[in-house]
């Protein structure tokens, strides 16, 4: 690769090193050269420079040549570049230019065998490659030679000649690297010689090597020189862009520099003056005034005075001033002994709940005494309430009820899917972007130490890798180890003995027990249709009027639409469904009033197939006639009470036999098999009956196939089912039934009587059969639930064929 090359004098042409003449270079010039491939850039004639050869084979080739003394020439020649601009070797022919340098080599150095040779040269005469070949790596070339005699100097050469002289004089004074260069033109260069000039201008370039090496090789002066003025040209444009982005960034820098400097004095002139204190001092006094409004614990008080004086030491620049600082802001926004104060106002209290909430008269009772224990205590604390319902009942608004009634600050959060512990206790400190857990995240929120926290779908709350969060709320929710809450990124006790908790859940099946323990179970049955029609006259359809921006007038529901809804389309526990509903009569009636905003829309029976759609729930006229074999019973699922209608059929395949399908759950299948082992028991002296067991296969289904069925309490329901197939009996359809079922024919007691007796309710059962246990379960049912429903209590099996078969 050749470096940037020394121009030769004028009479280096004449003479050589030893001052004697030299020979006509036609005379002496070789014909056959080897040639030296060059990978960057072309040299031109009369310069000089030095070449470096890394070849292994052309090192051995120079160091071959027999006649020392001799002169020794070479010719360089530009290879093509690689398509990734790489310098390589050059393998063939095609990878070379055709017009090269002829050299005269006037040292040679090798530092070391082995290491790469340097060649200081002096450039002579443009040539044309005539025919090249590679002999044991490498080229040798037959080449011709321009020796053009001196050019015709004409006005319009001696013109080009000028632009490129001030061109280069431009470039000078926008880049100094160039001042170089031009001391060595005007020295050395004679500008009466277009050809030399033309070269010389071009090398000075920072072009492509392929540019350049098209000036090597235009023959034409007049062309050549144009060619080079315009490479200088696009070098003048190029280095006046650089001088404008350096500009550009010169000035941002100093402007930035200046302001910093200027801020920097301020700051010290203010700190002179008493004005302003360092970034440490004024952290350190801020959080010294968020301190006069608390009041701390010993091991708070410590823990910060601990803090404060890590504080002082370290510089704002420290990695663990950031990490201190972030500490001590935790430690002193929590509100340290600052509370709200309770209202115990029992009537405005009742007058709050009772305008947000229809019915739920258990709920209300208890959040009343609840009130009445800190009128005479003076402090509400300890109490763990949770509140298990279907979707849709009203638990979480309960929550913001009660802390409306209470005077007290609300937060919430949902517990659902949680799986890392750290979300409950809080991160180490250690962790970069560690923080403390959602119960004091809450509490700085609330900017109180006794808000109304509640705790969502707490029976969703996981497990993982990452510990195990319900076992964490052990500590949380026990009243008598909450009071020294130890958060892990705090590392100090906090008192949350105050908190008045309130947890919500679907079912508490999927609840540890260690955590039902320690709170109150309230249940949430769900509503009637009475109760569901008050619900949506009182507070849905004031609260979607509201938000459609509609008024009382402009849409209009009567009662009996309203009953109508919730009978065919929103016969679910909880009244979301209900609530859509309305929310789809809104959106349609909007859409007539904006094409007559004086419209007023009054909805009846008969428009509520085209505002709904088809009805969701229809009358099961299937069932309404008795039929062998066919049972209602009532369970309990996670939406709320339900009817189950279950079939049994005989298959005559002449061999007893028993099955049941309905995505039953483990406990169900149990109990089927019991009723069938029990009333094959029960009906062994009666050979008819015995007969029919023993040549039918016996077939128990639950229909609804694609909704999984499990609990305790359909033992009877089936056993009813399999007594009515083998005594050919049926059993009145309005009636339903409940209650599970021993081997020895007892009837045990179950729950969610509340939820069963709704769900008789809605689906219009008249007598209903409960185990002789749940009668006081029943007898303390609200009036309104009980209402139509005739119970019949059953001890044991036989109770129920006197009762269904009599």
């Amino acid at each position: 690769m050749a470096e940037q090359p020394t121009v030769l004098t004028p009479e280096m042409d004449d003479v050589d090193n030893d001052g004697k003449s030299l020979i006509v270079a036609e005379d002496k010039l070789p014909e056959r050269l080897l040639i030296i491939p060059l990978h960057d850039r072309p040299m031109f004639p009369k310069m000089m420079g030095p070449i470096i050869i890394e070849d292994q084979a052309l090192q051995q080739a120079l160091m071959d040549i027999e006649d020392k003394s001799a002169p020794l020439y070479l010719g360089l020649v530009l290879s093509h570049p690689s398509e990734d601009s790489l310098p390589r070797m050059p393998q063939t022919i095609d990878d070379f230019f055709k017009v090269g340098v002829v050299v005269r080599v006037l040292q040679v150095s090798v530092a070391k065998p082995g290491a790469p040779m340097q060649l200081l040269v002096q450039a002579l005469e443009r040539f044309d490659v005539v025919e090249l070949e590679r002999i044991k790596g490498v080229f040798r070339a037959e080449v011709q030679y321009w020796l053009d005699g001196k050019p015709e100097n004409t006005e319009e050469i001696k013109a080009y000649a000028v632009a490129i002289i001030d061109c280069i004089k431009e470039l000078v004074n926008l880049n100094p690297l160039f001042k170089e260069g031009l001391s060595l033109l005007i020295e050395r260069i004679n500008l009466s010689d277009p050809s030399a000039l033309a070269d010389f201008s071009a090398s000075m370039t920072t072009s492509s090597g392929t540019e350049i090496q098209e000036i090597l090789e235009t023959r034409e002066v007049r062309v050549r020189i144009e060619a080079a003025l315009v490479l200088l040209k696009k070098e003048l444009e190029i280095t006046k862009l650089k001088a404008q982005i350096s500009k550009r960034i010169e000035d941002q820098l100093s402007k930035q520099q200046r302001e910093f400097f200027l801020k920097q004095q301020l700051q010290e002139i203010k700190k002179e003056l008493g004005l302003a204190k360092d970034e440490s001092e004024s952290e350190i006094d801020k959080f010294q005034q968020r301190l006069k409004k608390l009041v701390l614990s010993d091991e708070a008080g410590d823990r910060i005075q601990e803090e404060l004086e890590k504080l002082r030491l370290l510089g704002p620049s420290s990695a663990e001033f950031n990490v201190s600082r972030a500490y001590l802001d935790w430690l002193t926004v929590l509100p340290w002994g600052v509370y709200t104060e309770d209202n115990y106002d029992i009537d405005k209290a009742a007058a709050i709940l009772n305008n947000d909430h229809y019915g739920l008269e258990d709920v209300k009772d208890r959040i009343l005494e609840l009130i009445s224990v800190g009128i005479i205590k003076g402090d509400i604390s300890g109490s763990i309430i949770l509140l298990v319902g279907p979707p849709g009942v009203g638990k979480t608004s309960i929550g913001q009820s009660i802390a409306r009634s209470l005077g007290r600050e609300f937060y919430r959060f949902s517990l659902g899917g949680m799986r890392d512990e750290a979300e409950i206790k809080g991160h180490r400190r250690t962790y970069i972007g560690a923080m403390p857990g959602k119960f004091l995240q809450a509490i700085k929120t609330c900017k109180t130490a006794n808000p109304l926290i509640m705790l969502d779908e707490v029976d969703k709350i996981g497990a993982s890798f990452q510990g195990d969060p319900a076992s964490a709320l052990l500590e949380v929710l026990d009243p008598e180890q909450n009071k020294d809450f130890l958060d892990h990124y705090l590392d100090v006790r906090f008192d949350l003995s105050k908190v008045l908790f309130i947890c919500t859940a679907n079912q508490m099946e999927t609840i540890p027990g260690p955590l039902i323990d320690r709170m109150e179970v309230i249940r949430l049955p769900g509503y009637i249709m009475a109760e569901k029609v008050e619900i949506a006259r009182r507070h849905l359809i004031p609260k979607q009027l509201r938000l459609h921006g509609l008024t009382k007038d402009q849409v209009v529901f009567p009662k009996a639409v309203l009953t109508a809804i919730v009978d065919s389309y929103a016969r679910e526990a909880g009244v979301r469904g209900l609530e859509n509903c309305i929310k789809k009569i809104m959106r349609k009636a909007i859409k007539e009033i904006v094409k007559d905003p004086q419209k007023t829309m009054r909805v009846s029976k008969d428009d509520l197939s085209e505002l709904l759609g088809k009805k969701v729930f229809t009358e099961d006229h299937a069932y309404k006639k008795p039929r062998v074999g066919v049972v209602t019973g009532l369970a309990y699922t996670s939406m709320g009470g339900a009817t189950l209608h279950i079939e049994s059929i005989p298959v005559p395949t002449g061999q007893a036999g028993f099955k049941q399908t309905g995505q039953l759950g483990q406990v169900m299948v149990e109990s089927s098999e019991i009723a069938y082992s029990y009333v094959r028991s029960l009906l062994q002296d009666d050979k008819a009956a015995t007969e029919f067991f023993a040549k039918n296969f016996i077939h128990l289904h639950v229909p609804a196939g694609a909704t999984p069925k499990d609990g305790p309490s359909a033992g009877i329901t089936m056993a009813c089912s399999l007594y009515s197939l083998a005594v050919g009996k049926t059993m009145p359809a309005s009636t339903a039934m409940t209650g599970e079922l021993t081997l020895s024919g007892l009837v045990m007691p179950i729950g969610g009587v509340k939820e069963k007796i709704i769900a008789a309710t809605r689906a219009k059962i008249a007598q209903v059969l409960l185990p002789k246990e749940n009668k006081e379960d029943f007898d303390l049912l609200p009036e309104h639930i009980r209402e139509g429903i005739t119970p019949h209590y059953v001890a044991t099996f036989k109770d129920v064929m006197r009762i269904c078969f009599h």
